[in-house]
């Protein structure tokens, strides 16, 4: 499913236009994207939640050359499903 999907599926869905679907859409991930940026927890019950790790500094290898190279410091943003989404992919 990609947005386009998710935008159609809340339109019929709700007997709302493409156009507002896809506002709504838009609000939702800006939202959870603000709150990450924010190094906030965006926790939906019973769906999961949203949150942000953060990884240190280390050394690797270029695959290429052997030659070893600095890789910075990063943060990512990591989904963990709740309990009732875990039991539908594992029913």
């Amino acid at each position: 499913m990609n947005t386009s999907d998710l935008v159609e599926k809340i339109a019929s869905e709700h007997g709302v236009t493409k156009t507002a679907a896809k506002a709504i859409v838009e609000s939702v991930f800006g939202a959870i994207t603000e709150a990450a940026v924010l190094g906030q927890e965006v926790n939906f019950p019973a769906f999961g939640k949203f949150k942000v790790q953060t990884k240190a500094a280390r050394e690797g290898r270029n695959p290429a050359t052997g030659a070893t190279i600095q890789i910075a410091a990063s943060k990512k943003l990591v989904f963990q499903p709740g309990k009732s989404v875990k039991d539908r992919l594992n029913a």
